[in-house]
């Protein structure tokens, strides 16, 4: 039976139509199915509430990925680029994320404890409440991050950047701060820094100072002097 002009035609929509959904749709979803191995696309994929404990994420594209609550322990995510990421009560401790990006991720409550993070950007992050005790954030970079009632008791702050950054409440008790730490404009209302060596930090001035809860155990950077409001009482501070 002869095929008419008109049946061609259609035969050729179809196939362009298929080449494009396939062009344009297929990449964006494929990584999402794909199982948990170095370099695995799961840029905006949906990964919440999963046990992904143990796994080699290394060089993983997870921007825009949502792990709400999900269970990251003990998991290498060494250079993964987390841009946007929702982190939200997720668990990343005993993990190491050396050179991770995480500029603009939210991680409401999530915890890194014992958590190598050298070398690492929360640049403008949202880490409210979040747990750092005992982790290593040598060179991390926290400018402009919003850090209120965050945690970093017993954490190694070497070198860490709070330029700008937002640290009301935040918990530095038992924090080692030997390193250069840069806290310029950082807002440090309430913020914990009792029985702390700052005397090798930059940026701080007396009226960050005057916020804060420090005691006599407190070492200052030459020229600053302990507040007449320290210490600070239990009943302000919680």
């Amino acid at each position: 039976m002869p095929i008419s002009r008109l049946s061609i035609f259609a035969s050729l929509v179809s196939a362009v139509a298929a080449t494009a959904f396939t062009c344009f749709v297929s990449p964006a979803l494929a990584g999402c199915s794909d199982g948990p191995q170095k370099g695995v696309d799961w840029a905006d994929c949906r990964k919440r509430n999963l046990i992904l404990r143990g796994t080699m994420l290394t060089g993983a594209d997870m921007r825009g990925t949502d792990l709400t609550s999900t269970d990251l322990r003990d998991t290498n995510l060494d250079g993964a680029d987390m841009t946007k990421a929702n982190l939200l009560k997720a668990h990343l401790d005993s993990s190491t994320l050396i050179g991770a990006d995480l500029e603009k991720v939210v991680g409401y409550r999530a915890r890194f404890h014992n958590t190598d993070l050298t070398n690492a950007n929360f640049e403008k992050s949202e880490m409210q409440r979040a747990d750092f005790s005992g982790s290593t954030l040598h060179d991390v970079n926290f400018d402009k991050a919003e850090l209120s009632r965050v945690t970093f008791s017993g954490a190694n702050l070497s070198n860490v950047n709070f330029d700008f950054a937002i640290l009301a409440r935040a918990d530095f008790r038992g924090a080692d701060l030997s390193g250069p730490i840069n806290f310029t404009s950082a807002y440090l209302y309430l913020a914990r820094l009792e029985g702390l060596d700052l005397s090798g930090t930059n940026g701080l001035v007396q009226s960050q100072l005057n916020l804060s809860c420090g005691d006599s155990e407190t070492v200052l950077p030459q020229g600053l002097t302990s507040p007449a409001s320290w210490p600070c009482n239990d009943e302000t501070v919680n």
